[in-house]
C-alpha cells in the first residue's frame, strides 16, 4: 500500500505560506546547497507529485522551463526527473493541465486517493499546497510529514495545521542543516 506524504518547508511559527508572491520567499536564508542536496533524499521515494492549483501553476511556470545553463547538477537532475514524473493537480478551477504528464483531479479526494493508495508505487507527495494539505488532513489522508523548518518566524500566513487539528505523531528521522534549518520526518501514529 502506497503512503501519501505531505512535503512542506515550514517557518519556526508553523506557517508554510506568507501569502505573498509564491509564499515561501522566506527559504531563502537556509536554502544552500546542503538543503539543496538532502532534498534529494528526502524525496527519493516520491514517484507521484501531487500540487493544489497554486502551488502547480507556480511549479509548473518554473521546472516545464528547466533546466537552463546556469541550473546545478541538481535542479538539472530535479528537472528532468519532474518533468519526466506522473503528477496530479487538485483544482475546480482549472480549465486543464498543461505541464507535461499531469492529469486533472476535481472529484472526490477520499475515493480518488484512497483508490491511487491500493495501486502499486511508490510514495504520492503533496509538495506544499497548504489548502490541500488541510483538505487532505480532513479526510484523514496523510500518513507522514516530511518538514524542512527554516530558521524564520513570519507572524502571519497559512499554517501547516489549521485551527483543530488534532494529530499524534512519530518520529521518524531529523536532521540539523549548517544554515540552520531542520529536517522532520514524522509518521501519523
Amino acid at each position: 500500500m502506497r503512503k501519501i506524504v505531505a512535503f512542506e518547508h515550514m517557518t519556526l511559527d508553523g506557517y508554510v505560506s506568507s501569502g505573498k508572491g509564491m509564499g515561501f520567499e522566506w527559504t531563502n536564508r537556509a536554502y544552500d546547497d546542503e538543503l539543496s542536496t538532502f532534498a534529494q533524499h528526502i524525496q527519493e521515494d516520491f514517484d507521484l507529485p501531487v500540487y493544489g492549483r497554486e502551488t502547480y501553476l507556480g511549479m509548473a511556470g518554473y521546472w516545464s522551463t528547466q533546466p537552463t545553463e546556469e541550473s546545478t547538477d541538481v535542479e538539472r537532475e530535479h528537472a528532468a526527473w519532474v518533468n519526466a514524473v506522473p503528477k496530479i493537480v487538485v483544482s475546480t478551477t482549472l480549465a486543464s493541465a498543461d505541464w507535461n504528464n499531469t492529469r486533472l483531479v476535481r472529484g472526490d479526494l477520499a475515493e480518488e486517493f484512497g483508490r491511487l493508495k491500493e495501486t502499486e508505487g511508490g510514495t504520492i507527495a503533496i509538495y506544499a499546497s497548504p489548502k490541500l494539505v488541510h483538505s487532505f488532513l480532513a479526510l484523514g489522508l496523510v500518513d507522514e510529514f516530511r518538514i524542512v523548518v527554516h530558521p524564520v518566524v513570519i507572524g502571519g500566513g497559512t499554517p501547516l495545521f489549521p485551527a483543530g487539528t488534532d494529530l499524534e505523531l512519530d518520529l521518524l528521522e531529523s536532521r540539523v542543516l549548517s544554515a540552520g534549518a531542520a529536517y522532520l520526518r514524522y509518521g501519523v501514529a
